[in-house]
């Protein structure tokens, strides 16, 4: 889906690692929540709290979760799950623009 309608922005934005991640998060009337955001080049790792599906709108990269897991490439189109409670690492060579669904 490229166009959400009926939902809620929060106007400040996520910002992590100075500003090379950032998203704004996005409300349903039904309470769930989706963060639209895009990455610069680097390596950056994050934890969970809740189950995430990311997909990756455009550009590519490269994830992994967990510390040792293997490294899996993500290009634009492509979507990948991170159990809840864990950590993933993402590397970029170029600019990803992302969509991050927060999964019950």
């Amino acid at each position: 889906m490229s166009v959400f309608e009926h939902v809620t922005v929060t106007r400040e934005a996520n910002i992590y690692f100075d500003g090379k991640v950032t998203s704004r998060t996005i409300t349903f009337a039904d309470g769930t929540t989706k963060t639209l955001g895009i990455i610069q080049p680097g390596e950056y790792t994050f934890t969970t709290a809740a189950a995430e599906l990311m997909e990756i709108i455009s550009g590519a990269l490269e994830m992994r979760i967990g510390d040792d897991g293997d490294w899996r490439a993500v290009q634009g189109g492509e979507a990948f799950e991170v159990p809840a409670g864990t950590s993933f690492t993402m590397k970029a060579a170029t600019l990803a623009d992302y969509c991050c669904s927060f999964l019950r």
